[in-house]
């Protein structure tokens, strides 16, 4: 049997960074990947692009996630100036695009992967290895003793990569609800017609909660920066827990403003005054002032309006239907277009782990970092900086611990 100080579960960007981190304290590292390369997941992120982290300063990076509290001490750990740095000591420089998003200048994810893997050197990897069971003095598959075990198996998402709902089971950690995170909905409706189309830069709210961005239609209902970033709220809020069944029935509805720069008394205002100045112009062209062109008749038809009628001819309630769609066009919702969720909200219950160490306070010298613990943030960075910044530090706690008893 091989006997290793501290064995990482997992070849994803947690897992591949605690395994960087544990290599400073310790010569006898093993990562167990369960496919045949390390990082596939890291290889799709930002479109392939990498979108490493986001550039906002900690405290104000912190209020983007709902455990701000939990996640405070490994960001203090693993900066972005420090995470960079590794990248940037290798040569590969970055650029900063909207809302703060980091990139690799070479806009190439495999650039990412390749450094973070050089820094592995004296780390065994062993390939193909998929865990299946975990004892309770660590031996892994009857085939690995381990001092240490850091598990860093991701949450559900992805699961070609090798993510898997059996992960959660490896242990005996307590665990939340697990739902599908930044993840497309679908609607009740038949969009095929005007699939492709964007909205853009609309208001789209979810009961109390709103947010605004672009909203992307597809054959099968709504995607995009906008409705990705609300769907955590929307699935957080629905009773629905994926360990017990992946068959999700859900039946709500969202509204879009249309035109959030405008008050309904300004659109009526608005249109008053045009009606009657452009009483010839037909709806369908009229609405080109507000709405993407693709959209037009759709729109029109959804509230039953000829889109041939003259302004002049469109009586008061058609106006005021009119507007009232403007300002609040909804969307019957029947399901979340789980293939494309790009995180797991929910995992391994927080009230069990040392936020300090990324320890189990239930099962000594047992780590855990990564979406495999219930921590999730919106898009643009804030995810990979949470697999960074826990894997870092579990990996560098574990190496310590090991240390100090010697």
């Amino acid at each position: 049997m091989e006997e290793y100080e501290i064995a990482v579960i997992g070849g994803g960007p947690a897992g591949i960074m605690a395994a960087i981190a544990a290599s400073k304290n310790s010569s006898n590292v093993i990562i167990l990947e369960k496919n045949p390369k390390l990082g596939r997941k890291l290889l799709t992120t930002g479109g392939g692009r990498c979108n490493i982290t986001n550039a906002k300063p900690i405290k104000k990076l912190l209020k983007f996630y709902p455990q701000k509290n939990f996640l405070k001490h490994s960001f203090y750990t693993l900066t972005n100036e420090y995470l960079l740095s590794f990248f940037e000591n290798k040569g590969l420089n970055f650029i900063e695009e909207d809302n703060n998003r980091i990139f690799p200048e070479s806009e190439k994810s495999s650039d990412i992967l390749k450094i973070l893997t050089d820094y592995l050197e004296d780390v065994v990897i062993s390939y193909n290895f998929e865990v299946k069971s975990i004892s309770d003095d660590f031996v892994i598959n009857d085939k690995i003793k381990a001092d240490k075990i850091i598990i860093a198996t991701g949450g559900i998402t992805y699961p070609q990569t090798g993510c898997s709902i059996d992960n959660y089971f490896l242990t005996s950690q307590p665990l939340t609800d697990i739902k599908y995170g930044l993840v497309p909905l679908v609607t009740k409706k038949d969009l095929s017609s005007i699939a492709g189309v964007t909205l853009y830069d609309v208001v789209i709210s979810y009961k109390k909660t709103k947010v605004q961005g672009n909203v992307l239609i597809s054959h099968v209902g709504l995607t995009g920066p906008g409705i990705i970033d609300l769907s955590n709220d929307i699935s957080e809020s629905i009773s629905y827990n994926l360990l017990e069944n992946d068959d999700v029935d859900v039946d709500f509805e969202i509204a879009i403003d249309l035109c959030p720069e405008s008050s309904r008394e300004e659109l009526q205002d608005k249109f008053n005054q045009d009606f009657q100045t452009k009483g010839k112009t037909m709806i369908k062209n009229y609405l080109k002032l507000f709405l993407t062109n693709k959209f037009i008749d759709f729109f029109l038809d959804e509230i039953n309006l000829d889109g041939e009628t003259q302004l002049s001819r469109i009586n008061k309630k058609s106006k005021n239907r009119l507007i009232e769609n403007l300002k609040r066009f909804t969307f019957n919702i029947t399901g979340f277009n789980d293939k494309l969720a790009k995180v797991t909200i929910g995992g391994i219950d927080l009230d069990s782990i040392n936020p300090k160490t990324m320890e189990s306070t239930i099962i000594p010298d047992l780590y855990f970092a990564g979406e495999v613990l219930d921590l999730h943030g919106p898009t643009g960075g804030y995810n990979l900086k949470i697999a960074f910044s826990t894997g870092y530090l579990a990996g560098l706690s574990a190496s310590e611990k090991k240390k100090d008893r010697n």
